[in-house]
């Protein structure tokens, strides 16, 4: 009976081994996958297709190390005053060879994506030409019109996962809008 008992006993604690030595292998921590990195955004382009007799014009911004310690680059036309264009905007990432065009992801990607346009002391409206899968606006392309002559500004924003159904943002106003932003950018802006 002893020897028996010495048996199961060995046999118990085998199979504890055993098992725990398997439970080991499936409590094996697996890490996580790699985040989803932000894409690097060194070039933003506003073309403006100038209507009924307006000159095509072009805001360009490039930082050509990101957000690195470069200073950006800006290259201005002046708009025309009392006029109206279409206007898209394309975004690039120049580090990188070919060049990626980020817009075309902002627009596959556009319920996740929204533009604000923000003028300051530049007459200058705009609405927005282009809608997501669930009919918000995505601000790739919009129509913009310019009034008398000024100097100032356009703030031109792009948010990643803003709240399109909060109030006014749909309309273009980023107050309520949340989100994380991916780009940012002031353009002086002339109108004569």
């Amino acid at each position: 009976m002893t020897t028996n008992l010495r048996y199961m006993t060995m046999a118990l604690f085998a199979a504890a081994a055993i098992t725990g030595c398997k439970r080991d292998e499936e409590d094996t921590l697996v890490p996580p996958p790699p985040a989803n990195e932000e894409e690097v955004i060194t070039t933003m382009i506003l073309t403006f297709d100038g209507q009924a007799g307006a000159a095509d014009k072009e805001l360009r911004f490039t930082d050509a190390d990101g957000d690195g310690g470069g200073v950006p680059v800006f290259e201005l036309d002046t708009l025309q005053a009392a006029s109206n264009y279409n206007v898209s905007i394309i975004l690039l990432n120049e580090t990188v060879s070919p060049i990626d065009t980020i817009s075309n992801e902002v627009l596959e990607e556009g319920v996740d994506h929204q533009f604000f346009f923000q003028p300051t002391d530049a007459n200058i409206t705009f609405a927005y030409s282009d809608a997501d899968a669930n009919g918000n606006p995505i601000g790739l392309q919009t129509t913009m019109a310019s009034g008398t002559a000024s100097v100032g500004s356009l703030k031109v924003t792009l948010r990643h996962e803003p709240d399109k159904t909060a109030a006014g943002v749909a309309s273009g106003d980023i107050t309520n809008a949340a989100g994380e932003t991916d780009i940012e950018v002031t353009f002086p802006v002339v109108i004569e």
